[in-house]
């Protein structure tokens, strides 16, 4: 049994099926977030798999499918959470559904409750060029919370090297505002970590991360980013805005 395995036979208790309580998922976080840190990531999704069983799913922007491939030979036929905020590329919704066709996984889409044309006729055309805060709220951080709310862990593509603001990011830890468990099995690796997967399997990518997008969001917020320049400048230049709350 690997170390991964142990760990999560220790912190399983009653059926997989049952949630957990938040006092039960923070004691997890707290006995095995630090003996985690430095596990490889497959071991990180092996043990979360394992603990978590059905209550455990993996969120993907589809800017690349490197966490939904990884997770997917881990544990084959979990749940990927993909927010359809309305507004991505068409580029981002080819890469969902190649991976919905290609992965041995549960492709779950997430809608928010409002359509953009119901949303533009409550609160006003463009609202993401006005208050792109409750835009995002609107379209991604609610939608998420709701879609969370029959799992006790979430996965995520959080890696510390992409901004300032994520160089804390724990491989396991506590999501407070949403009394979860969070996992983040990529958050040590480095883009050339990234790309180096990539190549080794053939992972799918998105195609604007070969046209100027190294960091994709929704269209009217992103941007090309010129050679050199930070990856995440693209989204929501110009305001003083650097991350959809999602992870906040």
């Amino acid at each position: 049994m690997t170390v991964a395995a142990t760990m999560a036979a220790r912190a399983r208790r009653g059926s997989e099926t049952v949630g957990r309580t938040p006092t039960e998922l923070r004691a997890i976080v707290e006995h095995v977030g630090a003996e985690l840190e430095l596990a490889p990531a497959e071991n990180i999704v092996e043990w979360a798999a394992a603990t978590f069983g059905e209550r455990f799913c993996v969120t993907s922007s589809m800017a690349d499918c490197v966490l939904a491939h990884l997770v997917s030979t881990v544990a084959p036929g979990i749940d990927v959470v993909f927010l359809d905020t309305g507004y991505h590329f068409a580029e981002t919704i080819g890469t969902r559904d190649a991976v919905e066709a290609t992965l041995p996984v549960n492709l779950v889409d997430v809608r928010p409750q409002l359509t953009v044309a119901e949303q533009d006729a409550t609160y006003g055309k463009d609202l993401f060029a006005r208050d792109p805060d409750l835009c995002c709220s609107l379209r991604k951080v609610r939608p998420l919370q709701q879609a969370l709310e029959s799992y006790d862990a979430w996965a995520t593509g959080l890696r510390r090297a992409e901004t300032h603001d994520r160089v804390i990011a724990p491989v396991v830890g506590w999501d407070q505002s949403r009394q979860k468990v969070k996992v983040s099995p990529l958050a040590r690796w480095s883009d050339e970590d990234v790309e180096r997967y990539i190549a080794t399997h053939g992972v799918l990518v998105n195609p604007l991360q070969y046209d100027g997008y190294p960091s994709i969001g929704c269209w009217p917020c992103t941007r090309r980013v010129a050679p050199g320049e930070d990856p995440r400048s693209g989204r929501w230049a110009g305001l003083n805005k650097t991350e959809c709350g999602i992870h906040q």
